[in-house]
């Protein structure tokens, strides 16, 4: 891999004025933030349509884009809401996604839009995406049935004011995103998407193509998703969601996966394959079960799916999420592929020196991080180590004394020394924050995923600073 280095920062947790980070102005600012600073990748979260508790890992479909992602300043300029439409919209609180103010006005305001909006439009774009326009028909149905899971529902159609909501949001967010990324690539910057694994089961392609996944005949799950106890959880983690029936979707040539990565390669320029030891064999929990202890390992697809992905991948980036229970198949597969596996720095100190998360292990074709959205920050892991503990990673890094502050620079410097060929920092650990700033707690329900910097933040990271290490470091 070429040398090069990014941040992690989702979309909604940049500083947007409008309750959750956007497509406006906040991420061309960000593109130029990355530029100044010597960074060349960005990477994001999944972009679907999150769940109540905002989780972008558990969508009401693939092919959607989180509407609360919709930049209101550019409807306004295009006459489909007021002055005082925008203004009632302005954010009472910064530092934190508003989900609540989001959920109980932002739909409601993009619909009073959408019945200004010519759909001529947008005629073309949705007879070549008939995946985004089964979502927003999926969508609207589940409004007229008042939000219950699609196995409930009891009145077959519509209202067409809700249908007309979902097409008219849904364009809207891929013309303003193919800005943002065309702005970002004009200025040599990469965006890295994120492809879960799984999908939800109340989603628009489980109604849709029930014969793909592992469903009874009254259409609830045999089995769910979940993994075994790891670091994050000692009891393991119930996922819920539905398991693939990887024969039925073989059959098919694993049109419906590659449709997937299709969709997101479009979006963006190389993709984080999300849970990726899954395709060597994934772990199932009986439906039903509250906890992973009766859980058991399937065989997955393997390199067969491999190799009909990298037939739709071509040239593009694909990181391979190759965290938790990995075994030597595993490791195997990861090696067929190509694909670079990630390295997170504090998982290096849960064993010995040869631990491939230790900087002096990493091989070029990986991509390193300090952490990732399910670790706590760098300064809260450093904080909340036992004493014994931290003073290994002191010596690690040949820090003297006991100042976090130098432990925290010598980190971030001998990261982007390292043979990785991609080495990503969360933007919360180019900040300096702490465990109050974590994006997600695995295995916890609420208070995940709200995470915002301000402006004021954004701008007082010292872009020289970062720019002189890229460029030392031979990542520029």
């Amino acid at each position: 891999m070429e040398r090069k280095s990014g941040v992690l920062m989702h979309v909604s947790s940049l500083p947007s004025g409008y309750s959750c980070g956007n497509f406006g102005k906040c991420s061309f600012e960000f593109i130029d933030f990355l530029k100044e600073s010597g960074f060349t990748f960005w990477q994001v979260l999944p972009f679907c349509m999150p769940d109540e508790f905002f989780s972008p890992y558990k969508s009401y479909s693939t092919f959607s884009i989180n509407p609360y992602f919709l930049d209101l300043e550019d409807l306004y300029e295009r006459g489909l809401i007021t002055k005082e439409e925008l203004a009632l919209s302005r954010e009472k609180e910064s530092f934190r996604c508003e989900i609540e103010r989001l959920k109980s006005q932002r739909l409601s305001l993009l619909k009073k839009a959408s019945e200004k909006f010519d759909f001529s439009e947008c005629e073309d774009f949705y007879k070549e995406e008939k995946d985004i326009e089964t979502f927003a028909n999926f969508m609207a149905e589940k409004s007229f049935n008042n939000g219950r899971e699609w196995h409930l529902w009891d009145k077959q159609g519509f209202d067409k004011g809700d249908l007309r909501l979902w097409l008219f949001s849904q364009y809207i967010l891929n013309c303003q995103w193919k800005k943002v990324k065309s702005y970002a690539n004009e200025r040599g910057i990469k965006i890295i998407g994120d492809l879960p694994f799984y999908l939800s089961f109340d989603s628009a392609e489980v109604k849709n193509s029930p014969k793909l996944f592992d469903l009874k005949e009254d259409f609830t799950p045999r089995s769910v998703a979940g993994v075994p106890p790891d670091y994050f959880s000692p009891d393991g983690q119930v996922w819920g969601n539905p398991l693939y029936n990887f024969h039925s979707i073989k059959k098919d040539n694993y049109d419906f996966l590659k449709r997937r990565f299709s969709f997101y390669l479009k979006l963006f320029d190389g993709v984080r394959i999300d849970h990726f030891r899954a395709f060597e064999s994934y772990f199932e929990v009986p439906f039903g079960e509250k906890t992973a202890k009766y859980g058991k390992w399937k065989k997955g697809p393997g390199l067969s799916f491999i190799k009909e992905i990298k037939k739709v991948v071509g040239e593009k980036l694909v990181i391979a999420e190759d965290l938790g229970e990995i075994t030597d198949r595993v490791v195997k597969l990861l090696d067929k592929s190509t694909f670079p596996g990630m390295r997170v720095l504090q998982f290096g100190f849960l064993s010995d020196p040869h631990s491939p998360h230790l900087p002096h292990n990493y091989k070029n074709n990986c991509v390193a991080y300090t952490g990732t959205h399910d670790n706590n920050t760098l300064l809260g892991y450093l904080w909340e180590c036992e004493k014994s503990k931290r003073q290994e990673i002191f010596d690690y890094f040949g820090v003297m004394g006991d100042d976090i502050d130098l432990c925290f620079d010598a980190i971030l410097r001998q990261m982007l020394q390292s043979h990785a060929g991609l080495v990503i920092f969360p933007i919360q650990d180019l900040l300096k924050f702490g465990c109050d700033t974590r994006m997600n707690c695995p295995g916890t329900v609420g208070g995940n995923w709200l995470f915002r910097v301000t402006s004021e933040q954004l701008n007082s990271i010292d872009k020289n600073k970062f720019m002189k290490l890229n460029r030392t470091y031979g990542r520029i």
